[in-house]
């Protein structure tokens, strides 16, 4: 909880306070969670539920900073193909039961996640606060 939630409350309690003391007239924050957030894993209940309460705190903060022109939002991937992710995921025999499940059979790449953020925090997306955006393959589909 210390790294997923607190740590990510103590930040963004700063960048907004930083917005709203610079007048600034929009903004915008990210939180990265995970699809562990929606979907229970076997030996991964301290992971999933403290992505569930990031989502929550994203929630939260949505709300509470909407009035001042500050969008909040979370990024929820599955598996990103990071060289930690390529180490923790080589094995088939624990990678093929989570791909079979991913209707695109494959796992995220780093810049797919990146693509992702930058959306949510350009104005591209100046109406969309409060959300987890999944990108999971469509893993939360099935």
């Amino acid at each position: 909880m210390t790294v997923n939630v607190k740590s990510i409350l103590n930040i963004s309690q700063v960048v907004a306070q930083s917005l709203i003391d610079r007048k600034c007239d929009h903004g915008s924050i990210v939180n990265l969670s995970s699809v562990a957030s929606k979907i229970a894993l076997k030996d991964h209940t301290a992971y999933c539920t403290s992505k569930a309460a990031l989502d929550g705190l994203t929630r939260s903060m949505a709300l509470e900073l909407g009035e001042h022109k500050i969008r909040v939002n979370s990024l929820n991937p599955t598996v990103i193909l990071t060289d930690m992710g390529r180490q923790g995921w080589s094995d088939v025999a624990k990678a093929g039961p989570l791909l079979q499940r991913i209707p695109l059979h494959r796992f995220g790449e780093v810049d797919e996640c990146v693509n992702a953020v930058v959306f949510l925090l350009s104005d591209q997306s100046r109406f969309i606060s409060g959300a987890h955006i999944p990108l999971d393959g469509g893993l939360l589909a099935t």
